[in-house]
C-alpha cells in the first residue's frame, strides 16, 4: 500500500477572478445608515499619504495591556473637504427590481471649479439653474426612496498636486424622513463637507481602495506556488506550474495560472479612527511624506493598514459588520506620533 501524501492545494481562491479593477476609484455597493438623528453623508473619501506608528494608551478592556502604553501602526490620510456638486433622487421599481432616477439638482459652481468638473462630466448642462431643478423635484417626496449626494474631491487642496477631481455618489441618511433629507441636500448644495461632519474620533469605518498594481506575474508571485527543486529534470522551468489538467473537457479555472497581479478592488472592515485633525503639519514628517508631500489641511489617522499605494483615493463608510461590545468607541489617548520629534523629558 502506497504512502498517501496530504498537502494544501497550490494557489488560493480567496479573491477570484483576479482581474484589473474597472476604475481607479473604488466604490461601495452597500451603505449602512446609523440613524444618528440628523441628516448626514454616509461616507467620505480621502487620499492615502503614508504610514507611521503611534504611542497610545490601550483602551481595550479585554487586552492584557489595558491602561498601558502600546505602539500601533497607523495610516495617515489627507482629507480635504468634499464639494457637493449636486444630488440625485431615486425610486425603487418593484417590476424591474431596480432603482430608477427621479431627478437631479446641480449646483451653480464657480467657473474655475466648473471647468475642472467638466473633465469628468462632459454631459453637464451648459446652463445650470438649481432653483428650477429644485422646483421639479421637491414635490416628488412620495415616490423618492433614496437621495445621494454627487460629491467632488478637491485634490488641489491636498499634497498631491493633482488638478482633475474624482466624482462619485454618497447616500444621505441619518433620519427616516425623506423630506428632511431632501431639505438637507438642498442646504449643502455647492458647499463643502469636512470629515468631522461625518465621522468622529474613536469611530469605526470600512475602507475600500484599489490595490497597488504589479502587472502580469507568474504563478509563484501570484498564487504562492512552491518553486520546484532545481536539481531535477525540469526542462520547462522551476517557477512554472505543473499539469494544467486533462485535455478534455479542458483545464479547470481553479488551476494557478499566470496573469494580472494587483490593481484589484479590496475592502477592509472595522478600521478605527484614532484622530481627526485640522492641521496636517501636526503629522507631516520633515520634508513631507515620501512620494506624497505635505498635508496642508485636514487629516485622518486610521489604526492599521489601508489598501492601495500612496496618493490612492480611499473611500470610507459606516461599518456593515457588527463589532463586539468590548471594542472601545471613545476617542483614544495618543501620546506620540512617529512623524513628530520625540517629547522632551520633564
Amino acid at each position: 500500500m502506497g504512502l498517501k501524501i496530504n498537502r494544501p492545494r497550490r494557489g488560493s481562491m480567496a479573491f477570484y477572478p483576479r482581474k484589473r479593477a474597472s476604475e481607479i476609484v473604488a466604490k461601495f455597493r452597500t451603505w449602512v445608515d446609523p440613524k444618528l438623528g440628523k441628516p448626514m453623508l454616509l461616507g467620505f473619501a480621502a487620499y492615502k499619504a503614508g504610514m507611521a506608528h503611534v504611542v497610545m494608551i490601550d483602551d481595550r478592556q479585554t487586552s492584557p495591556f489595558y491602561g498601558k502604553e502600546i505602539v500601533r501602526p497607523v495610516t495617515i490620510l489627507d482629507a480635504p473637504p468634499l464639494r457637493i456638486l449636486g444630488f440625485r433622487c431615486y425610486t425603487f421599481d418593484p417590476v424591474k427590481v431596480a432603482e430608477l432616477t427621479v431627478g437631479e439638482v446641480w449646483a451653480d459652481l464657480p467657473e474655475d471649479v466648473l471647468n475642472k468638473v467638466r473633465r469628468r462630466v462632459p454631459t453637464l448642462p451648459d446652463k445650470i439653474d438649481p432653483q428650477k431643478m429644485w422646483e421639479r423635484i421637491k414635490d416628488k417626496v412620495d415616490i423618492i426612496t433614496e437621495v445621494r449626494a454627487i460629491c467632488c474631491t478637491q485634490p488641489w487642496l491636498s499634497g498631491i498636486g493633482k488638478k482633475t477631481p474624482e466624482i462619485f455618489e454618497i447616500p444621505i441618511g441619518g433620519v427616516d424622513d425623506i423630506k428632511q433629507i431632501l431639505d438637507y441636500a438642498w442646504s449643502i448644495l455647492g458647499k463643502e463637507i469636512n470629515v468631522w461632519d461625518v465621522f468622529q474620533d474613536g469611530w469605526y469605518v470600512d475602507v475600500t481602495a484599489v490595490t497597488k498594481g504589479k502587472g502580469f506575474q507568474g504563478v509563484v508571485k501570484r498564487f504562492g506556488v512552491v518553486i520546484r527543486p532545481r536539481w531535477h529534470k525540469h526542462r520547462k522551468g522551476c517557477r512554472k506550474g505543473g499539469s494544467v489538467g486533462p485535455q478534455a473537457p479542458g483545464p479547470m479555472f481553479t488551476i494557478p495560472r499566470a496573469g494580472q497581479c494587483g490593481f484589484h478592488k479590496r475592502t477592509e472592515f472595522n478600521k478605527r479612527i484614532l484622530k481627526i485633525g485640522k492641521d496636517g503639519k501636526e503629522v507631516t514628517p520633515a520634508g513631507g511624506f515620501k512620494h506624497y508631500g505635505i498635508i496642508p489641511g485636514p487629516y485622518i489617522i486610521l489604526d492599521g493598514t489601508v489598501p492601495g499605494p500612496v496618493k490612492r483615493l480611499v473611500m470610507m463608510r459606516f461599518p456593515v459588520r457588527p463589532r463586539p461590545p468590548t471594542w472601545p468607541t471613545t476617542p483614544p489617548q495618543i501620546l506620540w506620533v512617529s512623524t513628530q520629534p520625540l517629547p522632551t523629558a520633564v
